[in-house]
């Protein structure tokens, strides 16, 4: 069981879903919405989003790094979004549902920034292929410098959990945030995802499917952003 690397994820996903609801909440709020300001998730301090979903932010995370030791981790949150709102505007509500994906990338960008950075500086060198999804894509020259290390291993996760979140919640079927956004731009889609939305069943089936597919998206994107490195 290596603890310092269920440490590592669970942080580094407790922090990535707080940024992504954090931004949907700004951008309700920017868009008119104030519910999720009310219930004090504008915010980065993770309480206010762990309290309202514990189970997706704490006991599901956990329960499966435990069981995978220290290899896989699932997690998910959500904000609470006036639903008249959304319905009187929908492209509010399509940016606001797109803030969170795009908070997610920007954080990717940032930890690929630092890698590079890394890589730049001739502190480290890219690290070759097989390094698995987590990484550390890059390894230190001075392989008994713990500082540089511990940085690549923070970094690599920042950036394959972020580019990971990013990718699944743009898929367009609710509750992902892609349906939020086709809805909001598209009348007819509103329609037929606030349909879906009423039926567990269809939600279901959707998120297997995406669950399928995601590597099909995913693999691509990230061993193209790797190679950059």
């Amino acid at each position: 069981m290596d603890y310092q690397q269920i440490v590592l994820l669970y942080g580094v996903l407790l922090v990535s879903l707080v940024v992504h609801e954090a931004s949907h909440a700004l951008f309700a709020l920017w868009g008119g919405d104030r519910t999720a300001y009310v219930g004090g998730q504008v915010s980065l301090n993770p309480i206010p989003h762990i309290q309202r979903e514990p189970f997706g932010t704490v006991i599901l995370p956990l329960l499966v790094l435990f069981m995978s030791k220290g290899t896989m981790i699932l997690g998910y949150a959500h904000i609470p979004v006036d639903p008249v709102w959304a319905e009187r505007y929908p492209k509010r509500a399509a940016l606001m549902s797109a803030a969170g994906p795009l908070a997610n990338f920007a954080i990717c960008a940032v930890a690929f920034v630092g890698l590079k950075t890394l890589c730049w500086t001739g502190l480290t060198d890219a690290w070759p292929a097989g390094s698995g999804l987590l990484g550390p894509f890059v390894t230190p020259v001075d392989i008994t410098n713990d500082y540089v290390y511990g940085a690549a291993r923070v970094g690599s996760a920042f950036l394959t959990l972020n580019l990971l979140l990013g990718i699944f919640n743009l898929f367009p079927w609710p509750p992902l945030d892609g349906a939020g956004v086709l809805g909001g731009l598209s009348r007819p889609l509103g329609t037929f995802y606030a349909f879906a939305r009423t039926q567990p069943i269809l939600m279901l089936i959707g998120i297997v499917a995406v669950w399928r597919l995601i590597p099909y998206a995913f693999e691509p994107v990230v061993v193209r952003v790797l190679n950059w490195l």
